[in-house]
Formats: structure tokens, sequence, C-alpha cells
């Protein structure tokens, strides 16, 4: 195999995930040309990545699909070997169809995998992790040690991730990210100021886009804590160089959690909604679930999680016990 193409057009989380796959081919097959396509957005977190010879940006939030025949275009001029599709849907599922590559493997699901060489059910809810859901398309030999996630090398980035002055002279600090896309991924506001009135010795940064300034604001606010920093102008490479300096992260079931795990940052993880079993877990050498002790019979509610609780009460958030 001379050219190999991983597609994960996914969410922020997924593509982290997808660099242990990346990982481990590069460790098994060092000469092989090794090229990834990405949603425009996420980019960043791959960039300069020394793996990675050919970074492909799909922008599918303008023109979609003029856009995605570009890419596909892209793709087939490069006549790959080996085409590994890690994202179950159509669009993903097109490229992998149109990409003239000898072996074409992905995961069931959608139109276009019964033309794939070889394809799998994504499985979710027995306890396997994203990642070796991902292993099993390539049916890696036991004998192969398979690599954990990996963003940051700090011999290859320390130097090209800047950080702001006020966060590039942190060390031992806690990262705190509060956001997530899904309302019901979210640790309740009033958790998180818990958590900063427990932790008072320790400096916090509080961490998320842009659009998440807002509720950083508010949570610093309740905690009156005048020493809170607030980062939520700094791209995904930086945000995880600040995660990969702390001594732990509180993160929700959202992409900071996998930045902990591909920095092997300890991390504390916050399930609501949604549970371990769906195979999103950290994966750092020190890590811990925090969820609601009792059983529920609303949760887990859906894969995602909703924009509110379907039964209005959160307890899967607000049961939640923090320390």
């Amino acid at each position: 195999m001379n050219r190999i193409l991983l597609i994960q057009t996914a969410f922020i989380g997924d593509v982290i995930l997808a660099t242990s796959l990346l990982e481990t081919i590069h460790a098994s097959l060092p000469e092989a040309k090794l090229d990834m396509v990405v949603r425009k957005g996420n980019e960043n977190l791959l960039e300069g990545h020394p793996f990675i010879d050919r970074l492909i940006v799909w922008n599918k939030k303008e023109d979609k699909y003029k856009n995605l025949f570009k890419t596909v275009k892209e793709i087939r001029e490069q006549e790959y070997d080996l085409v590994v599709n890690l994202q179950r849907f159509s669009n993903a599922g097109f490229m992998t169809y149109r990409s003239k590559a000898k072996v074409k493997l992905g995961f069931k699901g959608n139109f276009f995998s019964s033309f794939y060489t070889k394809s799998l059910r994504h499985e979710i809810g027995n306890g396997k992790h994203e990642i070796e859901r991902n292993f099993g398309l390539l049916n890696l030999s036991p004998a192969i040690q398979k690599i954990s996630p990996k963003l940051l090398n700090p011999k290859l980035h320390a130097d090209a991730v800047q950080l702001p002055a006020e966060l590039e002279s942190l060390n031992n600090h806690l990262v705190l990210a509060p956001a997530s896309v899904w309302e019901t991924k979210k640790l309740p506001e009033e958790k998180w100021v818990e958590l900063l009135k427990l932790k008072k010795e320790d400096q916090i940064v509080l961490v998320g886009a842009p659009g998440d300034k807002e509720l950083l604001n508010r949570i610093a606010e309740k905690s009156e804590r005048s020493d809170i920093l607030i980062a939520s102008n700094l791209s995904l490479l930086q945000s995880a160089r600040l995660i990969s300096k702390a001594k732990r992260i509180y993160a929700n079931d959202s992409a900071p959690l996998h930045m902990g795990s591909a920095t092997n940052t300890p991390v504390t993880a916050f399930f609501c909604s949604t549970v371990p079993a769906f195979g999103f877990g950290p994966l750092s050498e020190n890590s811990e679930i925090v969820e609601v002790k009792e059983a529920l019979s609303c949760r887990p509610c859906g894969l995602h999680g909703f924009k509110a609780c379907p039964k209005q009460h959160f307890d899967c958030g607000n049961k939640i016990i923090v320390s």
C-alpha cells in the first residue's frame, strides 16, 4: 500500500479519535503516503501533522454539493491504493465510492457502502470504544500495537503553537470546558460553579469556542472568583496545547475530552444524557468518568443528545455530584 486516504468528515472529536488509526498505520507502514479528508473548520487540528502528506478539506457549509464534487475530483486524482472511510453517512460514502481506490473500506449504513470492498456494521452501545470500531475496518493483527489518539507532540509543536502570554506562562493549572454542541451533554452551569468553588486553590482556565464566551463569563461571574482566565478565541491546536500543559481537564462528552485523551492529560469526563458504553470515553492513562449514580429509565435518551431534556427534569445532569 503506497497511497492511503482516511476520510473523517464528522465532528472535532471524531477527527481526534481518527488520529489513533493514522498513528497506527504510520507505525506499520512508515513509507506509505497518508492523506486525510476533513470538513472545513477541523483542518487546524492536523495542520503540520508530520504523518499527513496531503490534507483535503471539504467545505460543506457553502455550496455543499459543488464542493463535494470538487473534493471527489481531488481524491480521484491521487489514485489511492486504499481508502478507509470512518464516517458512516452518504456524502463520505460517495467520496469513497468515486475514489477509484483499489480497496475501499468503511461502515455499513448508507447506499454507497454496498460498493465498498469491505464494510462493517458500526455497533454502538456494546462498550467497544470508537477507536476499536475504526481499527476493525482494517482487521489489524493482534500483534500490531494500537496507538492512542495523538494531536500534540510537544517536540514538534511547542515552538509552532504559541499561546497568548497569560496562558503561555501557565503550568499546573486546571482546564474546565463547560460547553457542547448538544445541550443535554452539558453539565449544568451550577455544577461548574460548584466545581470552581471547590477548586479555589487552583488556577482555572475556562475554555470554549467564540460562541461560548457568554456561557464562560456567566460561570466565572457566578463563582465570585476574580482569578478565572477565559479562553474563547484559541485555535483548535492552541486549545490542545493549553490542555496538554494542564494538570487536569474537566469536560463534557465533547471535543475537549478527546483533546485530553490525545495529549494524555488527566481527564474528568462528565456524562449526562449520553453514556460511556457508546464508546467515546476518555483514553488518558489517568482518567475518570462522572455520571449520575442512580439508574434512570430515560438514560441514555439518544446518541448525541438534545436541545433540551425530553423529560424536562434533566436528572442525568442535575443529580451529578462534582468533587
